[in-house]
């Protein structure tokens, strides 16, 4: 009972996760409405585990969950609904350079900042999902790719801040994330 005391919040966001990465790997709108809620109880969870980076990254996932929802409901000039699409090339060499950028700022806070025992992964997790989050409100297929190297890192990073429960979620993610891509892929395909 005290374990279950203990970890109720990794319980509560992690089958909140769940349904959000089914209702993602079904291409649904409502993993924005459950990705809400998810986040919300993040920030506590978070900022509990000393997480500072992840604590902070709920609040942009937030305003991305809006931004999200309202994106896939009413598409873009051409659609009413947004379609999955390919990530514009043009776009690779700017996102890393933000990704680098913002990795390297976040480190640098959470070692300045901190007492964050873990900055250089909670940096790189949350710089990587900046432009995740960014990539899947646009509906560009290869998100998945960003969501495999971000759940990878982060289920080893939440098993060592012993959050077991939001780990294994995240070690499902990584098997999800890619069926998600080969169902997406043959969607856009039909787009």
């Amino acid at each position: 009972m005290d374990f279950l005391t203990a970890h109720w919040l990794d319980i509560v966001t992690t089958v909140l996760g769940l349904a959000y990465i089914l209702l993602e790997y079904k291409a649904s709108v409502w993993m924005w409405v459950v990705g809400f809620a998810m986040q919300a109880l993040g920030i506590v969870l978070y900022y509990q585990k000393g997480l500072y980076a992840d604590c902070g990254m709920e609040f942009y996932y937030l305003a991305m969950t809006v931004y999200g929802y309202w994106r896939w409901v009413h598409g873009s000039a051409e659609k009413q609904s947004l379609p999955i699409r390919h990530f514009p090339r043009r776009l690779v060499l700017p996102w890393l350079a933000v990704i680098a950028a913002v990795w390297a700022l976040i480190y640098w806070l959470l070692v300045t900042f901190t007492n964050s025992n873990v900055p250089l992964a909670d940096s790189f997790t949350t710089a990587l999902s900046i432009v995740g989050i960014w990539a899947l409100a646009h509906k560009y297929l290869e998100q998945w790719f960003i969501w495999i190297a971000v759940d990878v890192v982060t289920c080893i990073l939440y098993f060592y801040k012993d959050i077991p429960f939001k780990a294994s979620l995240y070690a499902l993610y990584v098997v999800i994330a890619v069926f998600g891509y080969f169902k997406w892929r043959k969607m856009v395909a039909k787009d």
